[in-house]
């Protein structure tokens, strides 16, 4: 038995090496991820393959089915390296999880000394075992892609490396990681600051004073400042730098520092006024490291090496020469002694970071900051040194004096309450207590009590007697005052007791300052918190509060029986699109107004969202007066709006809900927000109370959503292709492929059914991913099974991937990959979606036409669009659509067909007709020399299989017959 197990193995082994030149990844382990999960390193789960070429096969680890599958991923790369890693993740939870697989490009730790690795770009792109290609982030400093695991999902990756090394690889949780590299962003921003202040304070001291040490240590920070900005990434901000040029400049920073240092160190010492052979070395040394500048242009890594090794040895001959020249005496060489011993300490930690002993996120920015150090130490020993001699006019200040400057300096007025004698002082300089009434506050401590805001007056009394009771504390206290015009400003006292030699309280001294402005803004954050800055009403968070309250109330008072409404405006988005943001703002607070004017004081109105409004009411609780206030509502919305010369009119979705006995204020707002949704699918502009049916429709459309997004890996989902045909011989000339949803327990799903639901959930873009995909590749399989390139294949293109930038990749990439020629391939875009952006699609159809694809523009005539603007469209073919077939009875139809048809071809457009239903048809269509038709009455849409069969009986006649 263990012989035939090992024979086993050696023969998958060997199938492994002819088929794809990797033996199986028998020992690759999925890392398992939960939702706990904040950072886990993969380096350790990763299997790395070197020199494997473009096309790369590897074993996938057993998914959740506990099969084991075998994948081909082709590199994406142009220069593709041939290294590849692999690894796998298991999502050991029952929900959906989002993760980023990060990449370090740089990262000093273990970067090495002679051949420093100086960074670059780590992955190309990573391929999972189901789905498609991870999403490249955003990032100038790491390779970032973004991996969303389905709920007990096992998969397997496989990323194309554009490197040999790979320092780090790292799976985070965004929210996480986010939060990672923002942490250093502040310490970040300091560190650059401070490095250069000083380096443009030390550039005006090299200005001041002529000594050649104060340019050394200026171009010193200088070069410090350049290394730091390049480390944290700063550069690219600055000067964007195109791939590969970072190496350039690493290195450049890292030979500038160590020529600076080099240079400091010579001009500081002064070590021309010494030995004449140590001076010429020391200058062939910097006139090496200036040459060694122009080899980091061509090869950064040596000169990085090179320049590494240099700080070392500048290290180190300048800790013998400055312990030397300390024991003769000379005074600069004793004060940069505490300055060298930081630079040997930074070098140790810099050695122990490159060669990897010291691993840690924390290292590589703590370095940045030592460097800065180093350079505010160094600054602070040029100066001792640069103006020593120097007197300053300066006298010494008693304690006293200090802390009158210090309160004078803070703007504090000046709180003295003498218990004993029951005085109160209070005195300040300038406008500090500007307009407040200085006379009343000097006074017995009963005399602030008619100044002070009623509220705050208990409260005052009780924070004194409470002091002098304990004789010990601090009083904190912020209070109204009313000033000389009987204004309000807020005040702060801050003071302490003074205690005498019988151990009670003599006096309270302190500070008084005005905070009036600090709590305005304070306030001003606390209603913008809690209401929408464009309308001014509660927000949701506040509506929720109110609402809850409100439960309260009604389930201890029968008298309280509120009704909520949630109220949608009809096609907002079309007014935003049509005459922008600005007038859409208007008119949502236009009609914010009117709904506010209709309610008494007890009711409530909210902005719940984009256009959506929320309402309580209290008011009226009998259900006919609730019906006609509802009815109030709906033709407040629809009266008519005067803007710019123009009448706007809007319609409004209302859905209510009454409150219910032992219901809570969330079953109440979603049962409302239901109902709304209900008058929405029914048209708009109505009012739909709810009712318990539309809980069970919502949870329908949920779990269609989620079954959905389970249909891709569940190859649920494929093509059929209806058959386009050239009506001069009635032949195919082509397919439209149209998708297909065939649900395990509902059977076959209507597009009209889920492809809304993919609109609205973003589905929609992987859904017209995959038709591109699968209708390119099942062209290409025609094309080979027939050997005619003619036939072309018509896709339906989605609003949403209209508007992404990644539909030109896309299409070029399935051109590529199934050698397909352009021309045959057609998209399909209808009026109204070119229409929702007319400047930026007519920009995309252009570039799409420059690839040569066709372009076609379906359902002509059912959308909104004029004739300048379909010139300005490079389509080819216009798809006239069914309703002007269908219906012939009506007389206008002929005469409708006719113009579209002689319009498309005086444009130079061919004309596809839809809905052709009996031979009349037919002959019309061929009268007005209609090039295709497409309909049941041809042939309704196809398998794949029985379209190849179609065709390749059609090749086999066409040759039986020549």
């Amino acid at each position: 038995m263990r012989f035939i197990i090992v024979r086993w193995l050696l023969v998958t082994f060997a199938l492994a090496l002819l088929a794809g030149g990797t033996a199986p990844a028998m020992a690759l382990e999925p890392v398992g991820v939960s939702r706990d999960d904040v950072a886990i390193d993969l380096k350790p789960a990763t299997d790395f393959y070197f020199g494997q070429g473009r096309n790369f096969q590897v074993t996938t680890v057993p998914g959740a089915d506990g099969i084991v599958r075998r994948i081909e991923v082709e590199a994406k790369s142009p220069e593709a390296s041939g290294n590849w890693a692999v690894f796998a993740l298991a999502n050991n939870t029952d929900e959906q999880l989002d993760r980023l697989v990060v990449a370090s490009q740089f990262r000093l730790v273990g970067s090495g000394i002679l051949s420093p690795d100086l960074g670059s770009q780590r992955i190309a792109s990573i391929t999972p075992s189901q789905g498609f290609a991870l999403e490249r982030q955003n990032s100038t400093d790491a390779d970032v892609f973004l991996v969303t695991l389905d709920p007990g999902s096992v998969v397997t990756f496989v990323a194309e490396l554009t490197s040999s090394n790979l320092p780090e690889l790292r799976l985070w949780e965004p929210n996480a990681y986010k939060d990672t590299i923002n942490a250093f962003t502040l310490y970040r921003g300091i560190v650059l600051g401070i490095a250069g202040l000083l380096a443009v304070f030390l550039t005006i001291l090299f200005v001041v004073k002529g000594s050649a040490m104060f340019p050394a240590a200026a171009a010193l920070a200088w070069a410090v400042l350049a290394y730091i900005c390049i480390d944290f990434d700063f550069w690219q901000k600055l000067l964007p730098l195109a791939p590969g040029q970072e190496r350039i400049w690493r290195a450049g920073t890292e030979v500038a520092l160590a020529f600076t240092l080099a240079m400091f160190l010579f001009a500081y010492l002064n070590l021309n006024r010494w030995h004449r052979a140590l001076s010429i070395t020391l200058l062939v040394w910097l006139c090496l490291l200036a040459g060694l500048g122009g080899l980091a242009a061509f090869e950064p890594v040596v000169a990085s090496g090179i320049a590494r090794l240099s700080l070392a040895a500048t290290a180190g001959i300048g800790l013998a020469l400055i312990v030397g020249l300390a024991f003769q005496g000379f005074d600069r060489a004793v004060m940069l002694i505490p300055t060298w011993c930081l630079i040997i300490l930074w070098l140790a930690a810099s050695w122990m970071t490159v060669t990897g002993r010291i691993d840690n996120d924390i290292i590589q920015p703590a370095l940045g900051g030592g460097l800065v150090l180093i350079v505010l130490l160094i600054g602070f020993t040029v100066m001792q040194h640069g103006f020593a001699g120097g007197s300053f006019a300066q006298g010494l200040l008693s304690d006293m004096e200090r802390r009158s400057l210090a309160l004078a300096g803070a703007g504090d007025a000046v709180f003295d309450w003498d218990v004993t004698r029951d005085r109160i002082f209070v005195g300040a300089d300038g406008e500090t207590l500007s307009g407040m009434p200085i006379a009343a506050m000097n006074g017995a401590a009963r005399d602030w009590l008619p100044i002070l805001h009623q509220d705050d007056r208990d409260r005052f009394k009780l924070t004194f007697d409470t002091v002098i009771e304990h004789r010990r504390g601090r009083i904190v206290q912020e209070f109204r005052v009313a000033d000389e015009d009987g204004h309000y400003h807020w005040m702060q006292l801050r003071a302490r007791p003074v205690l005498g030699s019988d151990g009670e309280v003599t006096r309270c001294v302190g500070t008084l300052k005005d905070v009036t402005e600090q709590k305005k803004a304070e306030e001003r954050l606390l209603h913008d918190a809690l209401h929408d800055q464009l309308t001014g009403l509660p927000n949701r968070e506040l509506f929720r509060d109110r609402l809850e309250a409100i439960g309260i109330l009604a389930a201890t008072r029968d008298d309280v029986r509120p009704t909520i409404f949630v109220i949608d405006v009809d096609r907002f988005k079309q007014v935003n699109d049509d005459f922008g943001l600005a007038v859409g703002d208007t008119i949502l607070l236009t009609v914010g107004r009117r709904l506010k004017r209709i309610l008494k004081p007890q009711d409530t109105l909210a902005r719940l969202g984009s256009d959506q409004f929320g309402l309580i009411l209290v008011s009226e609780s009998d259900v006919g007066a609730v019906a006609a206030f509802a009815e109030v509502l709906r033709e407040a919305i629809k009266a008519p709006i005067s803007l710019a010369g123009r009448e706007i009119v809007l319609t409004g979705s209302i859905g209510l809900s009454g409150w219910a006995e032992g219901a809570t204020s969330e079953e109440t707002l979603k049962e409302a927000e239901l109902a709304m949704y209900q008058a929405k699918r029914f048209g708009g502009d109505r009012i739909e109370p709810f009712r318990p049916a539309y809980k069970s429709i919502g949870a329908g459309r949920l779990q269609l959503e989620s079954d959905l997004r389970r249909a891709f890996e569940r190859s649920e989902l494929s093509l059929a292709f209806q058959p386009i045909v050239d009506l001069a011989g009635e032949t195919v000339a082509g397919f439209e492929a149209l998708l297909r949803w065939e649900h395990p327990r509902r059977g076959t799903i209507s597009p009209s059914e889920f492809i809304p639901i993919a609109e609205n959930t973003g589905l929609i873009v992987t859904l017209g991913q995959f038709a591109l995909e699968e209708a390119a590749k099942r062209l290409g399989d025609l094309h080979r099974a027939t050997g005619d390139d003619s036939f072309f294949m018509s896709v339906n293109i989605s609003s949403r991937q209209l508007i992404r930038q990644d539909l030109i990749a896309d299409v070029k990439s399935v051109l590529e990959r199934y050698k397909l020629s352009p021309a045959c391939l057609k998209l399909e875009l209808t009026e109204s979606m070119v229409m929702d952006n007319p400047e930026r699609s007519a920009k995309l159809l252009a570039r799409l036409r420059d690839l040569g694809v066709g372009l076609s523009l379906d359902d002509f005539g059912t959308g909104h669009s004029s004739l300048a603007y379909l010139m300005r469209f490079p389509f080819d073919t216009l798809k006239i659509d069914q309703s002007f077939l269908r219906n012939n009875n009506q007389p206008q139809r002929p005469i409708i067909l006719h113009s579209i048809v002689t319009m498309a071809h005086d444009l130079g457009l061919k004309v596809v007709a839809e809905g052709v239903e009996n031979e009349s048809d037919i002959v019309q269509l061929r009268q007005l020399n209609c090039e295709y038709a497409q309909s049941f009455a041809f042939s309704p849409p196809l398998n794949f299989e029985t379209a190849r069969r179609l065709l390749v009986d059609r090749a086999a006649s066409l040759k039986r017959a020549s």
